[in-house]
């Protein structure tokens, strides 16, 4: 790893890479690669996940190559240094920010989502002009290797896969520049207490109990209908899931109702499982959810057909509940009654912070309470995750869901630091700032920041 490391270093002093040029040159490259590998991916995908064809190009490889279209179309706009007013005080002078690569970036990727949460912080590593070192998850083994066959078009001193063991286990101890982790809240903390003593920049993208609020003057239909395909997409293997369904009391058993219609008809055919059902990642995976089912409070589902767990509703939930008690992480949805949204809000308020947050509802006062007052990473009001496919809107937690974001010109702006730079006349200037004061200095300062 060291090697690797110095040869990225090395190359990265070379300058090369600060050429916009050869940026784009490079995400060019990808993109060609990607589409060459095409059916390898979606190979790889059914034998980790079992993951359909169109899930693959709708949750993974399309939001890869929108990604990498945005960066080849707005890199040079996005990459040219900025200029920017100056103030009298600094007269003559010209102000710019300058877009400036890191050095050696990491990329530690997790398993649910293996393509998409890889390659986006790698074409934002790679068009910040930053040498890149690319860890994907060993829990989906056949995508890394087309991960590690697509990059190997690039030189190690570039962008360098890894997969050795022995690698892996001393990576995080290594000295980067700038890091981009996804995972667990847990595995972020153990991040950054490693790399403290370096005082790394990072972005950590995290998860959570994300809550799911269904108001009583919630359209049931649409309501179930977004949250049932929402909840279950990969199945519940999803960072900004709904976690749970906070729903009022008033609506709940006509909702449950036309939710279960929804499992049925999206996941179902003559009443058994479909095929094309994501499995769970593994077999340690599958036990903890097992672990987290109440056989007395299941309305729906609850079975375990092979690797896979049937899409699941809890009903009575209570938040002292075991499945209260951490993300959920797969196809169950426990379902708890509320009659106060204020009390509830509150409640949210004092716990961490969520990566997402959703509210269905038609009350305006109440969507300006959820979008100003309440703290979360991003969410929807009337819909589920569909704010994280939109790229004019950034994507990141905060506290325990994490910190920094991206997509779009944010994943660019993430992986550059924003210099400033002060250009001054090389002969003129005011000379208030010099000693010795006097009054006439005095009041022009005072005059300049407004006192």
């Amino acid at each position: 790893m060291l090697d690797i490391l110095k040869k990225q270093r090395e190359f990265f002093k070379t300058n090369s890479t600060l050429d916009v040029n050869f940026r784009l040159t490079q995400l060019k490259r990808l993109k060609a690669q990607i589409k060459i590998y095409y059916e390898q991916i979606c190979e790889a995908f059914v034998k980790d996940l079992n993951k359909h064809e169109y899930d693959v190009v709708s949750t993974e490889l399309g939001l890869v190559m929108e990604e990498l279209n945005y960066m080849i179309k707005h890199l040079k706009h996005l990459a040219k240094p900025k200029r920017v007013r100056t103030s009298i005080i600094n007269f003559p002078s010209k102000g710019y920010k300058v877009y400036q690569p890191y050095g050696t970036v990491l990329v530690a990727a997790p398993w649910n989502y293996p393509f998409q949460l890889t390659l986006v912080p790698v074409i934002g590593a790679m068009a910040g002009g930053n040498t890149v070192v690319v860890k994907p998850s060993r829990n989906t083994p056949n995508v890394t290797k087309v991960i590690k066959k697509i990059f190997d078009i690039f030189d190690d001193s570039y962008v360098y896969v890894v997969r050795k063991e022995e690698e892996i286990n001393v990576l995080l101890d290594q000295r980067f520049d700038f890091i981009f982790y996804t995972g667990s809240p847990d595995m972020g903390r153990t991040l950054v207490e490693k790399q403290s003593k370096f005082l790394t920049p990072m972005v950590l993208e995290l998860g959570g109990k994300s809550p799911c609020i269904i108001d009583k003057d919630a359209d049931i239909v649409t309501s179930a209908k977004r949250v049932v395909w929402g909840k279950y997409l990969n199945a519940g293997q999803t960072c900004v899931a709904p976690d749970y369904v906070l729903i009022h009391s008033s609506i709940k058993e006509q909702w449950l109702e036309v939710a279960k219609n929804f499992i049925e008809k999206f996941y179902y055919t003559d009443g058994k499982l479909n095929e094309d059902f994501v499995k769970i990642v593994n077999s340690k995976n599958l036990e903890r959810l097992q672990g987290l089912i109440d056989e007395k409070k299941v309305v729906f589902g609850g079975k375990v057909d092979g690797e896979r767990l049937e899409p699941t509703i809890l009903d009575g939930v209570t938040k002292e509940d075991k499945i209260m008690q951490e993300e959920v992480f797969g196809p169950i949805m426990p379902v708890i009654e509320f009659e106060d949204l204020n009390a509830e809000l509150d409640l949210l308020e004092d716990s961490e912070k969520t990566l997402a947050m959703y509210y269905f509802g038609q009350d305006k006062k109440k969507f300006e309470l959820i979008k100003n007052h309440c703290r979360f990473g991003g969410g929807c009001i009337n819909d589920v995750i569909m704010h994280v496919c939109e790229k004019h809107l950034p994507f990141g937690g905060l506290g325990n869901s994490g910190m920094g974001s991206y997509h779009g010109k944010r994943t660019f702006y993430t992986f550059t630091h924003e210099k400033s730079v002060l250009q001054k006349s090389a002969t003129s200037e005011l000379d208030i700032k010099y000693p010795p004061a006097n009054d006439k200095k005095l009041k022009l300062t005072k005059f300049i920041f407004k006192i």
